[in-house]
């Protein structure tokens, strides 16, 4: 790959001088060297054609000593050549007709691929793979001690070719490529830029590139764990990611989680490497380009968009390394040797670090089998990886300790906590995981089929029949008839595998093609074990996705059968004598197509890809040539993998029992009959008796006048000609004897008919299924120590159709009435033939002993398994629930006890999500509540579930905790765990102690998807696309929530009117947590900036509590791309130091609701890939819920006066600034960060209380405020009445004071003024003259203005 070699845009390379001269020369030489004769080993390195190297290998593996190499094409280029894959290990088995080419992968023996060629003029690595097998060949023959340790624990595939046409045009000693290189594959595609890339949502076309079709057919396969991709045109090794989401040219460092691990590996090949070692690989024309220690981050060279590596760690959990090996792209012939030299010890070395990290196997604590498909959670490291078929794991880690969860569908999660990793071989752990709620131990003997002695001719007949229902007993029937989308379909399975987990257990058989789960649920008293002498049962529906009564009558049959298990005779005995497996949909995508009341339509018959599912399986008669589909992969694989003995494919169209053969050679609507003919008519009237309309024959009058079916069933070619039908492939690839049945006429009736199919269809599906007990069964077993025979087989005379035994030997064989001659065989073992009659009721027991050839006859006894014992989790009250909650690993205590398991596979678009809501509230009606707090711009709901014991009813003196996402639809995640956080506490409610008593104690909301219009345009894998980040009018929500909202409101967005008018305004409650995308943290308020935060403490504390029980984020290094070196510490922000806007949704809760909220935001990647939803919910689940536990703490309050009357609309006041109002009964509650708080409580008209409360940080602190006295008089306030009264009081006081003292004043006036006036009566004769004119006045104005009237008049001018 390589500078040139990977990018071509850097234009071709300059020839290196004797390159010149060989041209100048003549290409003789060139030609002469690729058709030269096969090598022989040992023989000098040298270049081999197609058909030349296909010979080495195949020379090399017949050679190989026994069980060690296998050789085998994955697939054909664009000309027809191989693509020739070489597989050494030690240990293989002989090849086995229709296993996996190359053989079935060994337990815990990690997987190892070495991909070269894949620029068909980049082919050093051709010669130097097929030198490498050949001395691990020779080095294993020869006891060399390091290659038998590789490869006595290693399972290493190298592929030396994958471009052999390119190859083929290509010109030995071209260094630098360029046009008509051979680089492209025969179709002009570069193979590394046509795989599907992590950064872009577009699928790449993979039409013109077989070869990359091939190699991911071949991936998907198998679990590989490392990987080198092996180049040419620099010197380097290269890691992912190979490209970033901006696809700049060059000098961007992609990062990916994993990115220690891969410098990891990158060095370890480097470091043995001559000239890479150094750092300066100096290839003509860039003798400045350097790598440090000789590795590089590929997108920090340049930009490769669609790469294989970066495809095998998103999509495939191998971890691939990019090697360039030389700086000339075709180095010549004479240089091999030297090539050889410089990557011999690199090759190993590489190869051997397949063994670093952690290892072990994941097993059902009970039964001890392999947890296949268990995810591998790695704290701090947002990849996750799966076990493999045996439930064995291999994650590579570099040197340290690491806390690592083991996650299966149906089991308790386990971690194991402080694992440390050491150089060299990987630590290994093995996890014991506990079945979500296990069974009972029940009986010992139903649980053990033992074979009758050896000696002896079985003919123990097993009754079929149960006993028939009383008159006293009626079953309970199934009450809720409705069409389930997926969604509800979904909620439905989880909740009955959750109620009945004694007969039990819901699994997934694979994915439809938008990854829906093939859901299957098991009942069985002893789910998930197959016991010995139980034959298997399989009902399958839906495969057509607007056939759609199969669907429902299946999920009707799954609630009946479960309620009544252990009180009616009938299901009792069925469930205990047969392992019953339920599919209710094989094709969920084409029913999310389909439309109620389509009567003969095909809109959704199809699957996604709109390939019939019916016309896609292998035919006897003819080559299908549709590609095989997810779905039809799944389903085949699924019946490979259980002893299915009988079967049902549940279509809609007609009322008829269809039976095999479904097609002819002629292709010709004629009587196709199977060697079988008689059993298969006898389970198809088996059914149709039991269904009056479908015996009667003539079921769709209206429709189709001229149809008729005698009885109810029709051979299915004589009918219509299917090939590629699902029903003949069962009957001809394993021991499965299906039928098609048609339920009616109409495809996708209305839902008011449900209830008539049922009765019509529910005696024909149990009676349908007791017919596997027909026949005869038994077991087969080996003379010398009485073991079960695996796949030894059963045939019968005259009928020419062989069935085999399954792992404990055990067989079913059915038959109709008669008398036969039946046939044991195995290999290495004499055959033995037994006459049995079989009788028209019930099985007849035969079992067989065989002899192995030359051996001597030991009688032997077959095991008996074993169930332990379980216990019930202890009842805690609610007082030292939270406190035990809040200990250290409280919460995960919880999720272990949990029920069931619930994890998010997908992303949900909006009518998904509806249907899931829907689906909650349908099956959980009790606890919750859906409703819409508004539309959309385009018109969709927001929709708001709420989740309490009483469900849109007033409880004012609970706490109410919000949780909202989907702010901006380009970020989903928080949707996706809001969506699996409700339906995880629907599902443990009445299950879970500490669960129900928080939903009975607290009341939830839930707004999954704030911006359903964003999201509907947004893209997955959009790591940092703003793609759908607005709403449909270009408006980020979260500028929207204007501070002045009485002012602004008329303009408004619809969306965020919806949560202010319904949600925040109603000020009830106690915590809001928001959830959003783009980095790793918890940011609190406020958003604006330069805020003068009050309450920062508690905003803070609530951040913290979230942050802290995340497994990474309170370490503060969210390790985003492009912002690697950004430090946050503790995982928690104020808003306005992170990202500061104005008119955020959170400072909006702040201000105007009185509710705190934090914005939690959940990956650095806006809409990572759907593959990460698991590992996701497994980091924040713990957090989550710590938050129902935190909103029961702060301050609970209750205020009430003397004489017991509760005060609603008290304020209180916290610390001098929080205020908050008491709720209707006199109620209040708020959060406080731990430590001692300040209380004012103030209500109108009482006095004012003050307290202090100490708030501790495992527990709530309660406070009781009594107002101790009546505080007004006459109706006023008695602070009113007192001022004035006291006003009163002392203006009167006053004004006698002043009336006092004026009428003294006075007196003593007159006094005076007249003995002066005798004193003096000869000057004032003119004055008093005067005075008695009328002039006294004047007189006494001028003459006597002394301190009392001054004193008086300042007296009076105060009092007015």
């Amino acid at each position: 790959m390589a500078s040139a070699a990977r990018g071509l845009d850097r234009g071709p390379r300059v020839l290196l001088p004797f390159c010149a001269l060989l041209a100048l020369l003549g290409p003789a030489r060139g030609v002469h060297i690729k058709k030269a004769e096969a090598a022989e080993p040992g023989e000098a390195l040298r270049y081999l054609h197609a058909a030349e190297l296909g010979e080495a290998l195949r020379e090399l593996a017949a050679s190989a000593p026994p069980g060690l190499a296998r050789l085998f094409s994955i697939g054909e280029s664009v000309e027809g050549r191989p693509l020739w894959v070489l597989r050494l290990t030690a240990g293989l088995e002989a090849p086995r007709a229709g296993e996996e080419p190359g053989g079935s992968p060994l337990p815990g023996r990690p997987q190892v691929k070495l991909v070269g060629n894949m620029h068909g003029d980049e082919p050093l690595a051709r010669p130097l793979l097929l030198q490498l097998a050949r001395e691990l060949v020779r080095g294993w023959a020869g006891g060399d001690v390091r290659i038998g340790r590789l490869l006595n624990t290693t399972d290493l595939y190298l592929l030396p070719s994958l471009n052999p046409d390119g190859f083929e045009h290509a010109q030995e000693g071209d260094c630098g490529g360029g046009v008509a290189s051979g680089r492209e594959n025969s179709r002009g595609r570069d193979l590394n830029r046509s795989f599907p890339d992590q950064f872009e949502a577009s699928e790449p076309d993979l039409g013109p590139v077989p070869e990359v079709r091939a190699l991911i057919a071949w991936m998907r396969r198998n679990k590989f764990l490392l990987s080198g991709n092996l180049h040419g045109g620099s010197v380097v090794a290269s890691y992912p990611y190979d490209d970033s989401p901006t696809h700049k040219p060059t000098g961007v460092y992609s990062k990916s989680a994993d990115d220690e691990v891969f410098k990891y590996l990158a060095k370890a090949y480097a470091s043995h490497h001559p000239i890479m070692r150094t750092g300066k690989p100096n290839c003509p024309g860039e003798e400045g380009e350097t790598f440090p220690e000789g590795i590089t981050n590929g997108a920090q060279w340049y930009d490769v968009e669609g790469g294989m590596q970066d495809y095998n760690y998103v999509w495939a959990d191998c971890f691939e390394i990019t090697l360039e090996l030389s700086c000339c792209k075709y180095p010549l012939t004479s240089e091999l040797e030297q090539e050889w030299e410089n990557n011999r010890e690199s090759l190993l070395s590489f190869i051997e670090k397949v063994h670093i990290g952690v290892k072990g196997f994941v097993r059902d604590a009970v039964t001890k089998a392999g947890l296949e498909n268990t995810t591998i959670v790695v704290a701090g490291i947002a990849h996750n990886i799966t076990a493999g078929k045996y439930g064995d794991y291999h994650r590579l880690l570099v040197p340290g300790t690491y806390n690592v969860t083991a996650v299966a569908m149906g089991y308790t999660p386990l971690t194991r906590e402080n694992i440390e990793v050491k150089e060299g071989d990987a630590t290994e752990v093995d996890f014991f995981l506990q079945p979500a709620v296990m069974a009972p131990a029940p009986n010992i003997t139903q649980l053990t089929a033992t074979p009758a002695p050896a000696s002896t001719v079985a003919s123990t007949v097993v009754q079929a029949e149960a006993p028939s229902p009383t008159s006293l007993h009626q079953p309970v029937q199934p009450v809720d008839f409705r069409h389930h989308h997926f969604s509800d379909m979904e909620i439905f399975l989880r909740r009955c595998a959750n109620e009945y987990p004694n007969i039990t257990r819901l699994y997934s058989a694979g994915k439809s093609v938008e990854l829906r789960e093939l859901y299957v649920m098991e009942i069985s008293d002893n789910p998930g074990v197959h016991e010995a002498g139980e034959p298997e049962f399989k009902y399958i529906g839906n495969m057509h996705g607007n056939e759609v009564v199969g669907r429902e009558l299946l999920l009707n049959l799954i609630e009946y059968l479960c309620k009544n298990f252990g009180t009616d005779p009938e299901v009792t005995d069925l469930v205990r004598s047969t392992r019953i497996h339920i599919m209710p949909s094989m094709n969920p995508d084409g029913y999310e197509k389909s439309q109620e009341g389509d009567r003969g339509g095909t809109v959704g018959r199809n699957n996604s890809n709109n390939y019939d599912l019916n016309r896609n399986f292998p035919d006897q008669f003819f080559q299908v040539a549709d590609p095989p589909q997810p779905e039809t992969l799944a389903v085949m694989s699924w019946l490979k993998t259980y002893p299915f003995v009988l079967s049902a494919n549940l279509h809609g169209g007609s009322l008829v029992v269809n039976y095999p053969y479904d097609d002819d050679e002629q292709g010709m609507a004629i009587y196709s009959k199977s060697p079988d003919d008689a059993v298969f008519q006898q389970l198809a009237l088996s059914y149709s008796k039991e269904n009056k309309k479908m015996y009667q024959g003539s079921p769709c009058k209206d429709m189709y006048p001229n149809e008729y079916f005698p009885h109810g069933i029709t051979n299915g070619a004589q009918w219509y000609n299917v090939p590629g039908g699902m029903q003949d492939w069962n009957y001809l690839n394993t021991n499965c004897f299906e039928v098609t049945i048609e339920l009616g006429c109409v495809k996708y009736p209305d839902a008011e008919e449900l209830p008539k199919y049922w009765e019509q269809n529910r005696r024909s599906l149990l009676q349908f299924m007791k017919q596997v007990h027909r026949g005869v069964w038994g077991f087969v077993l080996d003379a010398t120590d009485g073991r079960g025979i695996l796949n030894a087989t059963i045939s019968v005379a005259e009928i020419n159709h062989p069935v085999t035994t399954y792992k404990d030997g055990d067989y079913w064989r059915l038959l109709v009435q008669g008398t036969y001659k039946i046939t044991a065989s195995a290999r290495g073992y004499n055959p033995v033939t037994k006459t049995v009659a079989v009788d028209s009721e019930g099985a007849v027991q035969v079992n067989f002993t065989l002899k192995r050839t030359d051996a001597k006859v030991e009688e032997g006894k077959v095991p008996v398994p074993n169930t332990p014992d379980t216990s019930d989790p202890n009842e805690k009250e609610f007082e030292t629930l939270i406190k035990d909650l809040s200990a250290e690993n409280g919460v995960e205590r919880l999720l272990l006890s949990s029920s069931g398991k619930v994890s998010p596979y997908r992303y949900r678009p909006y009518k998904d999500l509806s249907e899931f809501l829907r689906g909650l509230y349908l099956n959980y009606p009790h606890i919750t509540n859906l409703s819409s707090l508004g539309q959309s711009v385009e018109f969709r709901q927001i929709w708001s579930l709420e989740i309490s014991n009483k469900p849109n009813q007033s409880e004012p003196e609970e706490p109410k905790i919000r949780f909202v996402a989907g702010i901006h639809g380009n970020a989903p995640v928080g949707t996706e765990l809001l969506l699996t956080l409700a339906e995880f506490l629907c599902m443990n409610y009445k299950k879970n102690a500490a669960v129900t008593k928080l939903i009975d104690r607290t009341r939830i909301v839930i707004v999954p998807s704030l911006n359903p219009d964003g999201r509907e345009i947004a893209q997955e894998r959009g790591c940092t696309s703003n793609i759908g980040r607005t709403n449909a009018h270009g408006r980020d929500l979260d500028t929207d929530f204007t501070s002045n909202y009485s002012r602004y409101s008329g303009t408004r967005e619809p969306e965020t009117k919806a949560i202010i008018d319904n949600l925040i305004l109603k000020r009830d409650f106690s915590l809001s947590v928001a959830l959003d995308g783009g980095s790793l943290l918890v940011t609190y308020p406020y958003d604006k900036p330069v805020q003068t935060v009050e309450n920062k403490e508690t905003l803070k504390h609530l951040a913290s509590v979230y942050a802290n029980n995340h497994p990474s984020m309170h370490l503060g290094q969210p390790g985003c791309p492009n912002k690697s070196d950004e430090n946050i510490p503790g995982g928690v922000i104020r808003g306005s130091e992170w990202h500061s806007h104005l008119g955020s949704m959170k400072d909006f809760s702040v201000t105007f609701g009185h509710c705190p909220e934090i914005t939690v935001y959940t990956s650095c990647c806006y809409f990572p890939s759907a593959g990460q939803l698991p590992g996701l919910w497994a980091e924040h689940r713990r957090s989550l819920l710590s938050m129902l536990v935190e909103v029961h703490k702060g301050v609970h309050g209750f205020v009430q006066d003397k004489s017991g009357k509760a005060i609603s609309k008290a304020v209180i006041v916290l610390n001098e600034g929080l205020r908050i109002c008491t709720k209707e009964g006199g109620y209040f509650h708020v959060l406080l960060a731990p430590g001692l708080h300040n209380i004012n409580a103030i209500a109108d008209g009482y006095q004012q209380k003050h307290m202090q409360v100490l708030v501790r940080h495992d527990a709530p602190s309660s406070v009781f405020i009594v107002f101790d006295m009546e505080n007004k008089i006459f109706g006023l306030p008695r602070e009113l009445v007192v001022t004035v009264a006291g006003a009163s009081m002392s203006a009167l006081v006053l004004t006698a004071c002043i009336i006092w003292c004026v009428c003294s004043i006075k007196s003593n006036r007159h006094k005076d003024g007249f003995h002066r006036l005798r004193q003096h009566h000869d000057d004032y004769e003119d004055e008093i003259r005067m005075m008695s004119t009328g002039s006294k006045k004047s007189l006494l104005s001028h003459e006597f203005q002394d301190e009392t009237d001054t004193e008086e008049e300042t007296l009076y001018s105060s009092k007015h």
